[in-house]
Order: structure tokens, then sequence, then C-alpha cells
């Protein structure tokens, strides 16, 4: 395929069958065919066959690197022509016909063009040279021309090899029976045709000129395009392409795709992790940049889970696998980035309706302006020139290019910041959403339990206690405990070690961080009593960690810790030593670090935020008071988050919702846009249209910024290629354009295109400097922000 007007045949054809809808991708030479099950690919392919084009069945989901991927074309390089061609063979013939073909060209060129240096017969030695390019250069250009002519269709190609065959002819006969060959015939430069009789009408120069601009017009955009679409190139390279795992005791390589689930294997520093898995053994740092955009090096130790592709920047790993093959993460975001890549946006289907038509109006408008100048008396070679010219100049090519190039550059971006958008129909909604409602846990939060504060005991009876060094901080006759904070915590964490809830768990885990590396006591006589808490004696003392129950009778400040946990939503626990109360642990879901600046840059994009979360009130307040965000939605079911959609959308606004979990898979599939976070649920990943991948909120403003830039610059692609041929095609009309300087026009105006389109993948989002509800206005960092 070379433009718009093939893929538009391509498109028909499959279209005619019963049951069938395909959607073809000029830039990447990929249909993607919805069919019945009763109609085989082998039918498609055949039906593709008989437009004219080669087709084969595209290789069945890999994983990345493997087998199947390497036999893939790169996008951008046309398939060979007949089964048994390879893409390699194909782009060296055209890189050999391309220098051969300048070769014919410069003197022919040089010489039309610069008359000092035409000697006597010069035009005889260039109608040789230019003969071999009319023929042999510019014979892709006339196959596939009486290809589509023998299927009744004409395409880019066809104009090109008409505009040849009419300048060669005309030359020809200006030189056998127009008295051009005449020895000692001079020709002045013009880069504007002429009109005059009195001027030998040889255009060889223009027979040269259009194969040979074309063709590398076409080599450069090929290149190009392979440009915009080396996301699936990089993200093919970033599989480990071999792993070390123990087998029967011993150490050995062997190929990543071998790895089975739930063996074993070795990340060593420097190496990439080989398959989606979890730590087994060993703590070091991996790098996700390149497979989530996450620019931080993220820890992990036992039981953290890794991603492959990862590169692994500390000590040694034992990772046991989890996934392999199409059902590693890797391979999900290749899918969703090629599935992206075939899409077509709104805009671009125009686009393909006029060029369906194109082809035809030039020729006609071609023979139409022939047919007039003779009728106006001009002279035969001014009418042939401005005809051909009309033909030459006219370019389908960049308005099948506007919007795949566009599209391939910006999923393959968005895949490097973490992005995964599922087409452009998702870019197009995502660019006009208006309203977003963000779930609370998993979205905004971590989605993991933290203690966020620790309130000892301050009265003024236990003042000299909290001086004291925690170490000594146990005295007194009785076993009275004077206890300060770190104290308090490393009691209440030996307890909760016996214990399996959420709660008792991060109690525990923040006791660990804290302690450095000392173990802690271990507890005897451990005893849960459902509902109210668990006890142990621990060194010698009788701890208790229980629910603050009735207030009466508990100091004043763990009274007002206990007041602020509740405030801000988090769940408060009391730890008592001896009976005694001597600590207050506020437990909670704590802010994710970027939150409040993920929904203030939502804000200033003009986005309204909403808050539906199935919490309670009072912690959905707090966190929407830390956000700023004013219209909350509470305790709310999944059914509720998705009639909330339904009513906004019933408002006039057009909705997206972003989440992570079951619950939120009806109201993502309901919404105008669902985005899910990538560290979710599988089943909220398949109900969104973008998936975010990277551990960070801020990309969904990200995601708006790409979206809109993406489609300005398709609307950008667009207007230039309807724009060029409005005011080219009536230049050539009247006669103002050298069919020559007509093919160099041509050539540049998609390149021009393509080049617009490689910027996409350069861009990096513009974040606002300051924040703030209003301009002007700062606001204090909330003490999660403070912290990070």
């Amino acid at each position: 395929m070379t433009c718009a007007a093939c893929v538009g045949r391509v498109e028909r054809k499959l279209g005619r069958l019963d049951g069938v809808s395909a959607t073809v991708n000029l830039a990447t030479g990929r249909a993607k065919v919805s069919h019945p099950a009763a109609l085989s690919v082998g039918d498609l392919v055949t039906v593709v066959e008989a437009a004219g084009y080669a087709a084969r069945p595209a290789e069945p989901p890999a994983r990345p690197g493997g087998a199947a991927d390497t036999a893939r074309p790169a996008p951008g390089r046309e398939p060979a022509d007949g089964p048994s061609g390879s893409g390699e063979v194909n782009e060296r013939r055209e890189r050999d016909r391309l220098l051969i073909t300048a070769l014919l060209s410069v003197p022919v060129l040089t010489l039309s063009m610069v008359p000092g240096w035409q000697f006597r017969n010069w035009q005889w030695l260039c109608f040789v040279l230019a003969a071999q390019v009319a023929v042999w250069g510019a014979w892709p250009f006339h196959q596939r021309a009486l290809r589509g002519l023998r299927h009744g269709t004409a395409t880019m190609d066809t104009l090109v090899s008409l505009g040849v065959t009419a300048s060669f002819a005309w030359s020809a006969y200006a030189l056998f029976l127009g008295g051009a060959g005449r020895p000692g015939m001079d020709m002045p430069l013009s880069l504007l045709p002429s009109a005059s009789g009195d001027v030998a009408g040889v255009y060889l120069e223009a027979t040269v000129g259009v194969p040979l601009f074309v063709l590398a017009g076409r080599r450069l955009e090929a290149r190009a395009r392979r440009g915009t679409g080396s996301a699936l190139r990089a993200l093919a390279e970033l599989a480990a392409k071999d792993v070390t795992v123990r087998r029967g005791g011993a150490e050995r390589r062997v190929p990543a795709d071998d790895l089975a689930v739930g063996e074993v294997f070795l990340v060593r520093p420097g190496e990439r992790v080989a398959t989606d898995g979890t730590v087994v053994e060993g703590g070091s740092a991996l790098d996700l940049s390149l497979v989530t955009g996450e620019s931080r090096p993220v820890e992990v130790g036992p039981g953290s889970r890794v991603t492959g592709g990862a590169v692994n920047s500390g000590g040694l790993l034992e990772v046991r696998a989890d996934a392999v093959g199409s059902d590693t993460q890797l391979a999900r975001i290749t899918r969703l980035v090629e599935d992206a890549q075939t899409g077509k946006a709104a805009v671009q289907r125009l686009a393909d309706s006029v060029a369906a038509v194109f082809v035809p109006a030039v020729i006609a408008v071609s023979v139409t302006v022939l047919g007039f100048w003779l009728g106006a008396g001009a002279d035969p070679q001014a009418a042939i020139t401005a005809a051909v010219a009309v033909l030459v100049v006219a370019c389908p090519c960049a308005l099948g290019l506007a919007t795949p190039t566009a599209l391939l550059a910006a999923t393959g971006r968005g895949a490097r910041l973490g992005i995964l958008v599922s087409g452009a129909p998702a870019l197009e909604r995502l660019r006009k959403v208006d309203t977003v409602v963000l779930d609370k846990t998993g979205t905004l939060t971590t989605g993991r339990m933290n203690v966020t504060a620790v309130t000892a005991v301050t009265t003024s009876a236990d003042a000299d206690a909290d001086a004291d060094a925690d170490a000594d901080a146990r005295a007194g006759a009785g076993g009275h405990a004077r206890v300060g904070a770190a104290e308090a915590l490393r009691l209440a964490a030996a307890v909760e070690q016996g214990s399996e809830h959420p709660l008792a768990r991060a109690i525990v885990a923040h006791a660990r961080r804290q302690a450095d590396g000392h173990p802690l006591p271990r507890p005897v006589r451990f005893a849960a009593v459902p509902g109210s808490g668990v006890s142990a004696l621990v060194d010698g003392e009788e701890v208790a960690v229980t629910r603050p129950g009735e207030l009466g009778g508990i100091p004043d400040d763990l009274r007002e810790a206990v007041r602020i946990a509740e405030t801000a939503g988090h769940t408060a626990v009391l730890v008592r030593v001896g009976g005694a109360p001597r600590a207050v642990i506020s437990v909670g879901d704590t802010l994710r670090p970027d939150a409040y600046r993920a929904v203030e840059h939502l804000r200033r994009l003009g986005l309204r935020p909403v808050l539906a979360t199935g919490d309670r009130e009072a912690t959905a307040r707090a966190i929407a008071g830390q956000l700023g965000i004013t219209e909350i939605h509470a305790e709310a079911l999944p059914e509720d988050k998705a009639a909330l959609v339904t009513t906004l959308q019933g408002h006039g606004s057009r909705v997206a919702v972003v989440g992570d979990g079951v619950n939120d898979a009806a109201a993502l599939a309901a919404a105008d846009l669902g985005i899910a976070m990538g560290g979710g649920t599988d089943v909220a990943i398949g109900a969104a249209d973008v998936t975010l991948v990277r551990e960070d909120i801020q990309a969904l403003p990200d995601a708006v910024r790409l979206a809109r830039h993406t489609l300005a610059t398709i609307r950008a692609n667009l207007v230039w290629a309807f724009g060029y041929n409005l005011v080219t095609l009536p230049l050539a009309a009247v006669g103002r354009l050298n069919p020559m300087v007509a093919a160099a026009a041509m050539s540049v105006s998609s390149l021009l295109v393509v080049g617009n389109s490689l910027r996409l993948r350069a861009w990096n989002p513009s974040r606002p400097r300051a924040l703030g509800h209003g301009p002007g206005r700062t606001r204090t960092a909330t003490p999660w922000e403070a912290a990070s």
C-alpha cells in the first residue's frame, strides 16, 4: 500500500463480506478485522489478494522478543512482493533502484537546467538515460498502476505512472517529430512551464525528476514511519533472551521461553528480570523506567512483586515466576500498543472517504485541463505540461499518513511514559472529557494500610518517662511501665506479630522499619478477643492493643489523638501497658505523594474532579479535604458508581472514571472513558480504555495532555494535507508548476506530515510549577507530601 486510496480499497473489499468490518493502517501495513467464525482467515487473505495486494495472517500474540516477534516486520516496512520475498530483500532492492535512478537522473537534470553545459546533441544523451529511468526506475509505479487497472481502481502510483509516461512520450514526440532533436538545440532554464512555441518542448527533466523525487521521498518517509513505530521494537528489546535457573541443584542458563510458572530464577546485578514474579530471596533496587515510565528505582525484597523487563540495579535476587509468555505485563503492554496503533480517529475516516475518490478526480481534472488548454489554442507542450503537473503534484499519501503516523508516535511515547491507550477513539474521548470520577482506595491513596502517627502519654505525671531513653523506659515497682512513642510501637508490634489483621500487619511492618534491623521481642500468652483486640506478655509486661472504646479514663492527649485519627478517616488503636493506657497508634490508607498535584493539574486542564468511594463518609471527606475536592459520593456500591456516571452523563458531562478494583469495573465500562491503574485488577484493566502502568497518579493529567497534543498534531497534519492539494492543484492546472517541481513538492508534502508526527516521540508533559486553588494562591503541603 502506498496511499490512502490503497487503504480505502482494501477496507471496501473486506467490508463487502457479510459480517466483516476492517480497519487498515497505512503506516504499519496491518489490518484489524472482525469477522464471523464461519469465515476463515484464509478467506480474508484471498479477498485482499483479489484487491491487488499481498497479505498474510499476523502472528498470534507471543512473548516480546520471542520467535513470533522476530519474524514480524518492523512498522512502516512494506511487505515483499510475493510470498517468498522478505522485507529486508525488498528494502535493499528499493535502495539500489533509488541509487541507480539517481545516477541516471543527475546528468539529465544538470544538462536540462544548466544551459551553459548543453553540448551538441546533449538532448539525445538525456533521452537515452531518461528512457531507462522512465521504464526501469519507474517500474514499481507502472507495475502497481497496471495492477490497480486490472482491479478497476486508481492510486497514487497511477498518478505517478501517468505523469512519467506522458512527459516521456511528449519528449520522444518532440525529439523525433517536433524538431527538438536537431543538433545544437538548447533549452533555457525555467522552473515554470512555458507556453511559447519557440521553445523546444523537451521535458526529460520531468521524466527523471518525478520518479527520482518520489522514490527518494518514499524511502525517507519509510524510515520516518519506522521511527514513529519504534515503540514496539523497544518493547521487544526489553525482554530477556535467556535466564539463569536452578534445576537439579545446579545453576544453568536456559532460553527465557523455557521458563515455567513456579520456577525460581536468578537475577544478577545489571540483568533484566526475565518475567513477572515474586522475590523469594535477596534485596535490590529495580529500574522500571523503560517498562512503566517510573523514574525512581523501586526497592524490592522477599515478597515483592517484580515485572519482566526491569533492570536489577543492586544485589542478587531469587525470583519465583508467576507468569510467562503472553500472560506477562510486558506482553500485555505490547498487545495494547499494537491494538492502539491499528485504530483510526473519526477525522481520519473523513480523509479516507476523500481519498477514495481523490485519484479518479485528479485524473479527471488532468484530462479536463489538457482539453481546456488545447481547446483554448494553447501550445500542445504547455497543455501537456499542465496536465502532467496536475497528475504529479496531487498527494493522497499525506491524507493517508496524517493520523496513523501521529498515532504510532503518540502511543509509543505514551507507553514509555507508562500510559497505554487502546486506540484513536480513546484518545479522542480523553481529549473531550470534562469530568473525572476518581476512586479513592488504590487510586488516590496507596491502597495499603500504614501507620500515620504514634502518640504517647505526655501528661505531667509521665513527663520524666518521656524524657528517658526508650531503652530505659521500663521502670517502677509493680512493673508499671513508662513508655515513649518508639517503645509503645515496639511493644504493640511484638503483640501484633501473632495476628493476621491488616492493622496488625501495618503496625508490625512500620515497627520493623523503625527498628533498623533489630528483631522484635517474642510475645508469650498471646490472646485475641474478637471485635476488641489482642494481648500478650512482652518482656514481662502485659501489653494489650485494643479499640479505644469509651474514652473516659483516657488521658487528654490520647483522647485528642483518637479524635484527630477519626477526623482524618484513620483507625486508632489504644496500647495499654500493665493495664494503663500509654499510647494511641493511628493506622490508615495514606494519600499517594503526588495525588494533590495530579488533582490540581486536572483542574488546570479544565476537568472537574469527583470522588466516589465505597469507604465511609468521614474517611471520604478527610481525603477530599486534603485534595480540595468538593463533590463527594461516599459508601457507594459498584452499582451506585455506575449510576453516578449515568447521572453525570444525563446532565451533559463527558465522564472519565479512574479506578483499580473489581468494584470499579461497572463504572469504567459505563463511562465515556475508563481509566485503570496498572496495579489494579485484571477486571478493571479489561474494562478500561486507558491504563496507567506506572504507580503515579500524575500519569492521569499527563495522559490528558498527550491526548490533546496528539489530536492537535493530527488536525495540523490533515489541514496541511488538504490545504496542500487545494493550493497546488489549481496552480498546476493554470500552468504555474513545472512537473519536476511538482514531484518534489508532492514528496515534501508527505515528509512534512511524517516529520510533524515524529515530534510526538520527544513530547514531554509540561506541568505547572506552582500549586494552588486559584491564580497566585499556594497551599501548605500535607504531612504526607512533606514526608515524601
